[in-house]
């Protein structure tokens, strides 16, 4: 490793907190990128309000999604949330919140069935056409939010991530993510942090795509 190199791998670790075998790979012919890639996605979190512990949850809930299933970061990521003083109550909420991911999508869908069928809803198609399912849902809801680890405002602002992020995005989801975090108490920079985070993920393309190349590319 060069002297430019070594410089440019010591200020990726002090920014990212971590080194991985495709961060390697791109050093050889990249090393632009890998120090651009390090400044832009350290400043979303040196300079946040969140704490470190709570940026960490928020690249768990992100990787573990299932619009996103990244296992490499998901290792990656737990073990340096518990670092930052995440516990197992914190990471299993974390993994609770993901099962639900997916409702707004239900909800959303039942309103546009109902409006073809010319169903008449009150604002919730689900109920309308479901109202047992919907009574369910509502209770599967109401057990997520029993405390064990996360407080409330942590929760809402991990949704809030979860509904931003390109993987998953949900409009409808998001305003209600953001409104019950602002009601709970969540600042304007912890909210626009955890939106910013998200962005993050699309290097995990460049993740594979380097380390796929690397291992296929016979040594000379």
């Amino acid at each position: 490793m060069t002297p430019q190199e070594q410089q440019i791998r010591d200020h990726f670790i002090a920014r990212r907190g971590y080194w991985r075998p495709w961060v390697e790979a791109l050093l050889k012919t990249r090393p632009d990128f890998v120090q651009a890639y390090a400044d832009y996605a350290g400043e979303a979190v040196a300079q946040g309000p969140l704490t470190p512990r709570m940026v960490e949850l928020i690249y768990v809930a992100l990787d573990a999604s299932a619009t996103h299933l990244y296992a490499n970061g998901l290792r990656t990521h737990v073990d340096l949330a518990l670092k930052a003083g995440a516990t197992e109550a914190d990471l299993m909420d974390v993994f609770a919140l993901l099962s639900a991911q997916g409702l707004e999508c239900v909800r959303a869908g039942a309103d546009i069935l109902a409006e073809e069928l010319g169903v008449a809803t009150s604002g919730d198609g689900l109920a309308a056409l479901s109202p047992a399912y919907a009574r369910t849902l509502r209770d599967f809801e109401q057990a997520l939010e029993r405390p064990r680890g996360l407080k409330p405002v942590e929760r809402a602002i991990i949704r809030t991530a979860l509904f931003a992020c390109f993987t998953g995005f949900q409009e409808n989801g998001l305003r209600r993510a953001i409104r019950q975090a602002l009601d709970l108490g969540a600042a304007r920079g912890e909210l626009l942090q955890a939106i910013q985070l998200g962005g993050h993920l699309s290097v995990h393309g460049t993740a594979m795509g380097a380390q796929l190349f690397t291992s296929a590319t016979p040594e000379t």
